[in-house]
Parts: C-alpha cells; structure tokens; sequence
C-alpha cells in the first residue's frame, strides 16, 4: 500500500441537505452497514470493502459531466498511516443489474491491510475538470464532503488460492513479486489469450465496433463476441451472476482456468481501433470521457471471481495500434481520466499488473510519465510495466531501470509446434538478454520484476492459430 500520511461491503448513505447556491451540505447518517449480508463486525483484513455514499443526481451523458466535474476521494487511517483512494460515479449503485445510466451513488473501494479500527473521511469535490487537478482544495466542497466514520476489521478468514488469504501481490525489491500476508512468492504461468477477454456478450455495451482492413495471423476472430459456451459446464453453483443469469460463460472458463492450476490472465482494457476493437469502458468507442457504469460493474464481478479463483489481474491498458489514441499518446486529459477510473474501480483487487501497452510505441518519456501517474494514484503501489518489440529490449527496458515508477519488462516467447526447433536459438538469446537485463537491474540497486508471455505451445503450424482459443 501506498503511505499518504461475495467481498466484504461496507455501504454508508448520506442524508442530503441543501447550503446555499454553491453546493450541498450533508449530515452523514450511517442507514446500512455490512459485509456481504454478514453483520459489519465481520469485515475482514484483505477483504475489499465498500463505502458508498449519495450524493448529486448525475448520468453517464449529462453535465455537469459526473467523470470529469465531481471528484471523490477518500482517506482512510489507522495507527498512524494513512491511504487516499480515487472513489467513481456508480449510477444507481446496482447498475451491473439494473443496467442503469443514471443515479445519485458514489463509490469508493479499500482494502484494510491489517485487523483493528479504521478511520474513514470523504473528500468530494466539483467544479470543471476538478478530477483532473492536484489541489486537494480544487473546485468547490459539495455534497458529503467531510463526511467521516469508523469501522472494525478482523483478521482474514480465507486460505488456499483465494487471494484474500494472501494478501497484495506487491514489488519488495526482488525479481519475483510477492504477497504481503502470507509471504509467498509469485510465479506467473497463465492464460494470455484470448487478449480481448473483456469481449464477451454477456457484458452491457460491448460489440464489435468494425475490424480492420486486413488481420495479421492470430488477431482476435472476427466473427463476434466470446461466449465461451464450452465453459458453462464448468460454472458452479454459487458462483455470480448479473441480470438473470448472465456471465456462466466466462465465470465457467476462470473455474477451468484455477483447476488446472493457472494463476494470471492476460486482459485488454481498451482495444479500440486494434486487434479486436470490442473492448473500451466507455459508453461507446468514441466518447472517451463517459464511461459505462454498468459494464464495468459487470467486469468487477468478473474481477473478484478472480480474486477469490487465485488469478492475477495482468491488465493491458493499451496495444500498439491505439497507444497513440488519446490524447496524441501523451498524458492529457482523456488518459488520465482512463486511468483513474481503472484505478478506482479495480485497484482494490489484491493481484493486479499495470501493463502500460502490448508492442508500445510510447515515448520514454511519455512511459516514465505513465508510470509515475499510476504510481501517484494507486494507494497499493501494483506493478507497472511494458510490453514492447524483439529487437527494441535495451532501447525499451534499460533507460526505465532507474525510473522509480517502472517495475519491469514483460517480453515475449512465440514457440510453436513444428516451428520450435528454428526458434530454439532466438529463445535461448532472449533468454540471455533476459538474465542480461535483470543482472543490470540488480547492479543498478533496483532488481526489476522479468515476466515472459509465451504465447503457444502446441502442435500445430503457426502460432495464430491457436493464440485465440486458448481459453
């Protein structure tokens, strides 16, 4: 975590009043706490907890613009540390079921790092553009602002894969990543295709937008969304759903994903005008200022599933054809307000990776830029990194050692069926710029974390053929 001096829901409302002509003032009043139909005593250590508070009717197309021109943040104490969390507009507050566009709740997440009494207090701010600024007294106070409260934590009840029982996945300086609670070491091995995984039917606001002229072998298929049929026989009872019953699918294909022992998947959050181009969290692909409440309530579900499953969040924000989509490719407006909302919805999630692009063409400057802005805004320090070129390694990886926002490379190994023997060669001097770069890393004072993506092993004649079915 980041010192600023079925999961557990702590859900505060707020009564409303009104002060003046320049906002609202409230009294808070605590109408509802507890942790997943379970009494409030039982909220737990690495159990994400929820506060949620109501505030201004708001929708994801009106002004003032609830993404840009009302900011929440929360900070939460105890024992003489403290963490700032970005909270988000979440519609009705149900809109992964209710599908709704509009509402007066807002959200924050938090995960407690230790048993014992937490201290809670909102800062909600509006004006034009006030998410996008610094100033914790930028704009205006409005609504809840000030609101506060306290809450008890016990230790965690979990064990096994479920990551509640770990602890966060975090950088302690080594060249594997390991969970703060248990201790234990991370070594990835997991699914890396499909990449558009987000493309999935069951999710609201989510079609293929259009395809490219021409594919390259082993892009996503262009025929439609997932379904992953073959995985409803491997969805459980208790397992969730949204809207009656959707997401059998794609909870099935974790369930089979956590059975045979895989523990990461590879994911895009934003794949517009590339490989697939049906996976964005906006309420469509061309209004990036908007995003969709209800989607992304959706993909939360998905998450936790994870969280609970064992499987590691690596989050692709971007791939090489759309790194220069907002913003130029530099860090303006449209990419910060994407990346906050990342943050604030899904930080919370105990193994995440922050991937900062497939093949990226970023500057080096608009890289540590990145990184830096993730580092900011994370109250749990995750992981930065990027994926880049063969060939584009040292040009790519060495300049970001020094970079105290960068936690490492994530390079790739294509080795498939028949065509292995000839790539043998090339593996083995990836291999040793691999082992180069980390024993530079670890002279350099900083160990970075070294992560490979091997795309296939099968027996077959090219890798496209099986990168996209491999879930």
């Amino acid at each position: 975590m980041r010192n600023h001096s079925g999961n557990s829901r702590l859900t505060i409302g707020l009564a409303l009043g009104v002060w003046g002509v320049w906002g609202i003032l409230c009294q808070p009043a605590v109408i509802q706490a507890q942790a997943a139909g379970a009494p409030a005593r039982e909220l737990r250590q690495w159990h994400p907890i929820t506060l949620s508070f109501v505030g201004p009717q708001c929708s994801e197309t009106g002004q003032p613009n609830p993404f840009r021109d009302y900011r929440l943040e929360v900070t939460f104490s105890r024992a003489g540390r403290a963490w700032r969390v970005p909270g988000y507009f979440a519609a009705d507050g149900n809109a992964a079921e209710s599908s709704a566009s509009e509402g007066r709740v807002w959200r924050v997440h938090f995960v407690p790092d230790t048993p014992g009494e937490w201290a809670w207090q909102a800062s909600f701010r509006a004006g034009p553009d006030v998410v996008l600024s610094d100033d914790p007294q930028a704009g205006r106070p409005a609504a809840f602002d000030g609101a506060s409260g306290t809450f008890a934590v016990g230790p965690s009840d979990k064990s096994g894969r479920d990551h509640r029982g770990k602890g966060t996945l975090r950088y302690v300086g080594q060249h594997y990543l390991q969970f703060a609670g248990s201790g234990e070491f991370f070594i990835k091995g997991g699914a890396d295709s499909p990449e558009n995984f987000l493309a999935y039917a069951d999710f609201d606001g989510t079609y293929r937008a259009g395809q490219k002229d021409k594919l390259r072998p082993g892009e996503a298929n262009p025929t439609g969304l997932h379904r992953y049929e073959p995985h409803v026989g491997d969805f459980r009872s208790g397992d969730p759903t949204w809207r009656g019953g959707r997401g059998k699918g794609i909870i099935g294909a974790l369930n089979y994903l956590a059975a045979q022992g895989m523990n990461s998947v590879y994911l895009l959050t934003m794949n517009v005008g590339g490989d697939g181009n049906d996976v964005w969290p906006w309420i469509d692909p061309d209004h990036r200022d908007r995003f969709d409440c209800s989607k992304l309530d959706q993909w939360e579900i998905v998450f936790s599933h994870m969280d609970r499953q064992g499987i590691m969040l690596h989050v692709i924000i971007q791939e090489q054809e759309n790194d220069q989509l907002l913003d130029g490719g530099e860090l303006g407006p449209l990419r910060k307000l994407y990346y906050r909302e990342l943050v604030a919805r899904f930080a919370h999630h105990l193994a995440v990776v922050w991937n900062l692009g497939e093949e990226n063409t970023n500057t080096h400057q608009q890289r540590v830029a990145f990184s830096r802005y993730f580092g900011e805004l994370d109250p749990y320090d995750h992981p930065v990194v990027v994926h880049t070129f063969p060939g584009k390694y040292d040009d790519v990886y060495t300049p970001l050692l020094q970079c105290p926002w960068f936690y490492g490379p994530h390079s790739r190994w294509a080795i498939c069926g028949r065509h292995m023997r000839r790539r043998s060669n090339g593996l083995r001097a990836r291999r040793a710029r691999g082992a180069s770069g980390s024993f530079r890393s670890t002279r350099s004072g900083r160990p970075i974390r070294a992560c490979n993506r091997i795309r296939t092993i099968r027996g077959t004649t090219t890798c496209g053929a099986t990168r996209y079915g491999a879930i």
